[in-house]
Order: structure tokens, then sequence, then C-alpha cells
């Protein structure tokens, strides 16, 4: 029966064991990087940043378009008028009456010379042939003047390359390169962000767990003091009066344990949500029981070299500052010459190249492109000193942020070294009050001291103990906000 029991109870802590997750700060800073929405869109800017690079890259290679279209017209084109195709295709008939005037000249002749009968006879037999050939000749040639242009098919291939564009090519380059840059450095300062956010609620987490560990010990302390004090009423050396307190410390003890520990389920459903895991998920932190930090180094204001060379907001104004200086070139470049070279390919149907016959010909073609902005009343000069007011603006940004970068890190440094020598008398303060807890306590013991003054111990210590947790908790903090002011936080 005893080794059933042990096997359930083993089982019953495996169970437990598995249930609750053990977290790092490395690994709730890890889970809150690679679930945080923020950063995942940043890095889609970052990828979108990229893309527009490579397409603006683009502009200084040739590029080709092919355009096709057809039209149906309800007329066709005409290169002769209505009255020069209805003469054209009557010249025969109205020839007509000089060819028959010209035919009785030849009879009267032929009257006068029968010796020319034999040659006068057949010409007057083509005389009235004529007409009829002249005017199928006309026909023809009107027929040949024809488009057929009602049903239109026509296109086009043509190759463009800039030769020359002001420079707004380069400049477009330059500003997209700075933009993929620049999505970089705000993805890494909201890396930071979510770090710094991150190590807030573990912190206060580990703060709520040693203030509950405080509290259970608290109470289990007045419970003891409440139990010998209900000794003594009983035995007559202690007072209905001193048992009454010592209840409501207890009453106040316990319900400060509740206190903690709902303060304490909430700071790690915070922390669940950093990191993006259920908000039911039992946790357990590394550091739930540290009972003491190690002392940093003492700051100065060496750190401020390093703060200038890593902050990320500094390198994101420097390239803002480096987009707008370009941005000026852009406005420069709208009003110089520019200069491109196409070249294309023509095709039509019906054919413009050999008559208006019915099929497809083309032809090729090649030329330059310049376009020289002449007049247009100052507003090239006017762009271009407001793009300058940008980068002006731009400028003294990074130099403001700068000197309050320099001032923010000044006063993290002194922090830090408020925060250590808080930690220290902190440290004093509860090894005296442990020592005025234990000499009250053998005073009650033998009689010589009140009840009260065991309270006013009890809570002294209390209050030692919780300012020696939030001088940790407050010294940790002090740092992690130190080393993001100097853009260390990793």
């Amino acid at each position: 029966m005893k080794k059933i029991l042990t096997i359930i109870l083993l089982g019953t802590l495996v169970t437990v064991a598995q249930a609750q997750r053990i977290l790092t700060l490395d690994s709730c800073r890890n889970l809150a990087l690679a679930n945080n929405k923020e950063l995942r869109i940043a890095q889609e800017k970052i990828n979108a940043a990229h893309y527009q690079q490579k397409a603006a890259f683009t502009n200084f290679l040739p590029k080709i378009n092919v355009t096709g279209t057809y039209m149906r017209t309800q007329k066709e084109i005409s290169l002769l008028s209505n009255e020069q195709q209805q003469a054209i295709g009557n010249m025969g008939t109205a020839l007509a009456p000089q060819l028959q005037q010209l035919g009785a000249q030849m009879q009267q002749i032929a009257a006068t010379h029968p010796e020319l009968l034999p040659l006068l006879t057949p010409l007057s037999g083509v005389m009235g042939q004529i007409p009829d050939a002249l005017n199928g000749v006309g026909g023809s040639i009107v027929d040949a003047f024809r488009t057929d242009t009602r049903n239109l098919y026509a296109g086009a291939a043509t190759l463009t390359q800039p030769l020359f564009m002001g420079g707004k090519i380069i400049a477009y380059n330059k500003i997209t390169r700075y933009a993929e840059q620049l999505a970089a450095s705000q993805h890494a300062t909201g890396m930071q962000d979510v770090i710094l956010n991150t190590d807030q609620a573990y912190w206060q987490v580990v703060s709520l767990a040693n203030k509950k560990h405080l509290a259970e010990s608290f109470v289990k302390l007045v419970q003891r003091l409440d139990s010998d004090v209900t000794k003594m009423v009983e035995q007559g050396v202690a007072t209905t009066a001193d048992a009454l307190s010592v209840r409501v410390k207890v009453n106040e003890a316990e319900m400060t344990l509740t206190q903690v520990e709902d303060g304490l389920a909430l700071a790690k459903m915070v922390l669940c949500q950093l990191c993006g895991v259920p908000l039911d998920t039992d946790i357990r932190l590394a550091d739930e029981d540290m009972k003491d930090l190690a002392l940093p180094t003492t700051y100065t204001e060496s750190n401020v070299g390093t703060a200038l060379a890593n902050r990320e907001e500094l390198k994101s104004l420097e390239l803002a500052e480096k987009i707008y200086r370009q941005k000026v070139n852009v406005a420069r470049a709208e009003f110089l010459p520019s200069i491109g070279l196409t070249a294309n390919y023509l095709f039509t149907n019906p054919s413009l190249v050999n008559g208006f016959e019915n099929r497809f010909r083309g032809m090729w073609g090649i030329g330059v492109v310049v376009s020289i902005p002449v007049f247009h009343w100052g507003e090239g000069i006017y762009k271009v000193r407001a793009a300058k007011a940008e980068a002006n603006i731009a400028r003294y940004r990074l130099d403001d942020a700068k000197e309050k970068i320099e001032l923010q890190v000044t006063q993290s440094s002194y922090k830090v070294n408020e925060a250590t020598k808080k930690l220290v008398m902190a440290e004093k303060n509860m090894e005296k009050a442990e020592e005025n807890l234990r000499y009250a306590n053998l005073g009650f013991r033998e009689g010589v001291i009140p009840t009260s003054n065991v309270l006013e111990a009890q809570t002294a210590w209390l209050s030692a103990q919780s300012g020696k947790i939030d001088a940790q908790i407050d010294l940790k903090m002090s740092e992690i906000y130190l080393n993001k002011s100097m853009g260390t936080l990793k």
C-alpha cells in the first residue's frame, strides 16, 4: 500500500512539474521578440523598403514596352475626294466628244485622199474603243487609291534608356537605400522597446513573488505570536487587549498576502501576454527565489560616448537627414535638362509603307529626346529652398536628440549609483531589523517586553525586508534603463 501511494505521489509531482512552465529572462525575451506583432510589422517594412530599393535601381536600365490597338471606323480614310474619283473613273467618257470629232475629221481626210483609207479605217475603229478603255483605267486608279482603313490594327515596341535625368535617378536610389537602413534601425528600436517591457514585467513578477514569500513568512510569524499570546492570556500573564491587537495584525497580514497573490497572478498574466503565450499558462520564473543581487560597477559619464555610437534613434535621425538631403537633389533635378534615348518598331494593318495593303508591315526608328525647362516663374528655386528647409529641420532634430540623450544617459547613471547606495542601506536596515526582532522575541519570551513592542519589531522587519526587495528590483530596473539609454540593451 505504501509503494502504491509513493508511485501515485511521484506521478502527481511529475504531472505538476510538466504543467508548470519555467521561464528564464532570456526565454521570456525570445518569446516576446518572436510573437510581437509590432516587430512583425517592422520586419515587413524592411522587406518593403528592400524591394523599393530594387525597384528604384531598375530606373538605370532600359525599359521595353509593347502596345497594340484595334479600331473599327464607320468610314475609311480617302486620299481622293468624291469629285476626283468621279472624274478619274469617267475620264474616257469625258474624252468621247473630242474623239468623235477626231474620227469625223479622219473620215473627211479619207474622202479627199482615198489612198489613206486603209490606214484611217482601223484608226477610226480604235477611236470608238478608247473611251471604254480610259474608263476602265480610271476605275483601276480609283480602286488603287482606296485605303480600306475601317479595320485598323496598330502596334509598337518601344525601348527607352535614360541618359541624363538631372541626378534624379541617383538621388532616388540613395533615398531608397537609406529608407531600407531606416526601417532596419526602427526595427532594432522596436526590439529594444520589447525587451525593456519584457524585463519590466519579468522583474515585476520576481518582486511580487519575493513579496509573496515575505508575506507568507510574516503571516506565520504573527500567527505564532498570536498562538503565544493566546496561551499567555489563558495563563493570565497577558491581557485580552494584547490578544485582540495581535489578532488584528494577523488579519492585516492575511489581507496583505491575498493582495500580493492577486497582484502576482495579474503580473504573470501581463508577462504571458508579452511573451505571446496563453494568459492562463502556469509559469514560474527562474529568478523567483532570488535573494541577493550582485552590486554593479559604478557608472560614469563615459557612457555618453557609447550612447551616441549605439542609439538606434540617432541612427534613424541621421538616415532621415540624409534622405532629406537627397530630396533637395530630387527637387533640383526637376528643373534640369533631361536626355533619353528611344528606339521603337511600329507596325500597322493596313500597311503604310507599301500602299494601303491589308497585311502587317512595320518599320523601326531611333531617336533622342531632350527636355529643357525654360521658364516656370521661379518654381524650381522655391521647391529647392523648401527641400533645404526640411533638411535643416532634420539636422536640428538630430542635434536636439543628441543633447537629450546625453542628459538621459547622465541621469540614468546617477540613478544606478543611487539605487546601489539604496540597496546597501536597505541591507543594513534589514540586518538591524532582524537583530531588533530577535531581541524583541527574546524579551517577549522572558516577559520583559510587551506585545506592542514585538508587533512593532515585526512590522519594522517586514518593512525592511520589503525595502530590500524594492531596492534590488529598483537597482535591476535602473541598470536596464541605463542600458536602454546607451543603446546596449540586447
